[in-house]
């Protein structure tokens, strides 16, 4: 191809991050290319990397002004990087003003993840203007221009020019034109999250890769993670994508508990939960591992508190993939590095997405997440009441319930799940999976939850020889009065829940 294999001669540097920007700038010097600056960058670039970088100014002959917000945004500038090689008129104005070619922008963008949350004043200091212009320029005359926005990309960069002496081919700079496009539009759709109305849906949706995964839900399927994480990983080995979308679940169901919860999930579903004031991280995970001891087995925990010592001794007992706690103490850490392979994350202050987005026929749907807990109250719709302590449990239970993938049912009883029925087709197959994953010494007394309205009442009738004592539903079947009439022949507790909570 004509344009295939381009030389570079000029190079314009204005980064934020200068993570290795000295190897990059030093690979470039020593291939003969000249070094365009600007601010903080030159002085980088001159004083610590010993190199003669020359300044943007000397370029434009005009100065940086407003305390750096304007100085790359200038005709000859852009002028250098959008003027195409083969066009005998774009020459003559490069000529006619002064203007050099620039074959190289290297710009990343200011960091406006990091100040999410905090004051607007702050937040508009640190939203980028110049780089996506200069970005963007590069990406769209990729055919004569090289973009690099991510330190990442430098040392494949390095190698390249090495392999093609000091030149770069077309299809490497159109992967990374690709990839800069990616980021400014993730960088834009960040600041419109950001800034949007509670509630309201995206108005685009950047998906740049900001880690890529082992795989997918299988071997044979490539993923990645988007976004930038305020998670740490403080050991084990690489996260999958199953891991991470365990350990979001896991995590959404413990933070819908005001009081300390341990989560353990298998598959997206919980398996074991419990809650409580007052209880230890070793309580919390002892109840909730009673729940399901056998389906634990190689899943995810999640805490809502942070893990002890002696919690993690228990924790180290069981094979589990990944712990995910707001901390871990020292004496928790040195007991669970130990299992070198088990993925521990610290987070925090968990923060999850307000939508969600899933693909379909060749589209895309949108929805809110479902944050609703108890958009209302619940309706006692038996003749029997429930006590405090009996409506405790069908909070706890509910809240469970709206985690599990439907059709869903969840036995519970003082803060603890007894049994949990999944993701099956028929609602009274939950019901006794539920019934038979508890067992008849934790029914007794217990409550049972489900997602959403129970169809016919053969469901209660299967549910009241366990000793179950309350249920909640949501109401909505044309069947409501035969359940009701069936709770009462039963006497069993009814109660209406305010939503539906179905997950598929």
């Amino acid at each position: 191809m004509v344009h295939d294999s381009q030389p570079i001669r000029n190079a314009l540097l204005s980064v934020s991050d200068k993570a290795g920007l000295e190897d990059l700038a030093k690979a470039l010097a020593a291939a003969g290319v000249q070094l365009f600056s600007t601010g903080g960058t030159l002085k980088f670039l001159n004083e610590t990397c010993g190199l003669a970088a020359k300044s943007v100014e000397s370029v434009t002959e005009f100065p940086e002004m407003m305390d750096g917000r304007l100085k790359t945004l200038h005709p000859k500038v852009f002028g250098g990087i959008l003027a195409r090689r083969d066009n005998a008129d774009d020459e003559k104005n490069l000529t006619k003003y002064g203007m050099p070619y620039f074959d190289l922008v290297v710009v990343n963008l200011y960091p406006f993840a990091n100040y999410r949350g905090q004051a607007l004043s702050k937040q508009i200091e640190n939203i980028d203007i110049g780089g996506p212009s200069l970005l963007r320029a590069a990406s769209k005359n990729h055919t004569f221009v090289n973009v690099l926005s991510d330190p990442s990309e430098y040392p494949a960069f390095i190698a390249h020019i090495k392999e093609n002496a000091g030149k770069t081919l077309l299809v490497f700079r159109k992967g990374l034109a690709l990839r800069t496009f990616a980021r400014t539009a993730a960088y834009d759709a960040m600041i419109a999250e950001e800034w949007a109305e509670e509630n309201s849906f995206p108005t685009s949706i950047g998906l740049t890769p900001a880690q890529s995964l082992r795989y997918g839900e299988n071997p044979h399927q490539k993923a990645a993670f988007v976004g930038t994480p305020d998670w740490k990983i403080l050991q084990g080995k690489e996260l999958s994508y199953n891991n991470l979308l365990d350990a979001e679940a896991a995590t959404r169901l413990t933070e819908d508990f005001s009081q300390s919860a341990c989560t353990i999930v298998k598959h997206n579903n919980p398996c074991g939960v419990a809650s409580g004031s007052g209880l230890s991280s070793l309580q919390l995970f002892k109840k909730a591992l009673e729940g399901d001891s056998v389906s634990a087995f190689g899943g995810i925990v999640a805490f809502n508190t942070a893990v002890d010592g002696e919690c993690a001794q228990a924790l180290s007992e069981i094979f589990l993939e990944v712990i995910i706690a707001r901390s871990f103490s020292p004496e928790a850490l040195k007991t669970l590095s130990k299992k070198s392979n088990l993925r521990l994350i610290e987070w925090a202050k968990p923060r999850f997405h307000g939508f969600e987005v899933r693909a379909a026929l060749g589209g895309w749907l949108v929805q809110d997440a479902d944050k609703a807990t108890l958009s209302g109250e619940f309706k006692v719709v038996s003749k029997k009441q429930p006590s405090a302590e009996e409506l405790a449990d069908l909070k706890f239970a509910w809240i469970v319930c709206k985690h599990v993938k439907s059709n869903a049912i969840v036995v519970a009883k003082k803060g603890q799940s007894a049994g949990i029925g999944a993701g099956q087709m028929s609602r009274i197959d939950s019901v006794k999976i539920a019934i038979e994953k508890s067992g008849p010494s934790r029914l007794k007394e217990a409550v049972l939850a489900s997602d959403a309205f129970f169809p016919f009442r053969d469901n209660i009738d299967a549910i009241a020889p366990t000793g179950i004592k309350a249920i909640v539903a949501p109401g909505g079947s044309r069947n409501d009065q035969q359940v009701i009439d069936a709770s009462n022949e039963q006497n069993l507790i009814l109660v209406f829940a305010p939503e539906r909570h179905f997950r598929h």
